[in-house]
């Protein structure tokens, strides 16, 4: 059955340039990327991610991690769609905890853990179909993505405001 999964290339990751290390790996999948941007991560954008984290002692340290306070401010966020995709990636990805990581994994091949206790696990991935909706939901409008991954629907944006080229 198709489906979507968000994938998160984080800080870490651009940083230490393994972008093309890490798409190599997922390219493993034979899933289809269908939407992907580089994103500078705001703390609202950060907190709304990682809400079901908030009561975790490691909770701000997370959240100034994926805002790049520690490597680049930015990430790469990206959409994979296909068969199985959430599962596919996930095992690819690994162990969170890149010391549990299998060593074939993105966590365990590129991942490390800081001596103030900062999981650099380099990827995020989604873990379940409502979490991959809710956070593609989140990173991506639905005219970023490809496909219809979701039911859309026309909304007047008059009273928006946002950037716009001049």
């Amino acid at each position: 059955m198709k489906e979507q999964t968000l994938i998160l290339i984080k800080p870490d990751g651009l940083k230490k340039s393994l972008t093309g290390n890490v798409l190599t790996r997922l390219s493993e999948t034979k899933l289809d990327i269908v939407a992907a941007k580089i994103v500078k991560v705001s703390r609202k954008l950060a907190e709304t991610h990682y809400r079901h984290m908030k009561k975790k002692p490691f909770y701000e340290e997370l959240i100034r991690y994926i805002m790049g306070e520690y490597h680049k401010r930015k990430v790469m966020a990206m959409v994979y769609w296909g068969d199985g995709a959430i599962s596919k990636v996930r095992e690819i990805c690994g162990s969170t905890d890149p010391e549990e990581a299998d060593a074939v994994s993105i966590r365990g091949a590129y991942g490390r853990i800081t001596t103030k206790g900062v999981y650099e696990n380099v990827i995020h991935a989604s873990t379940n179909r409502e979490e991959a909706e809710r956070e593609i939901k989140l990173w991506f409008e639905p005219d970023e993505i490809i496909v219809d991954a979701y039911p859309t629907k026309i909304a007047e944006t008059a009273r928006h405001k946002k950037r716009v080229w001049i």
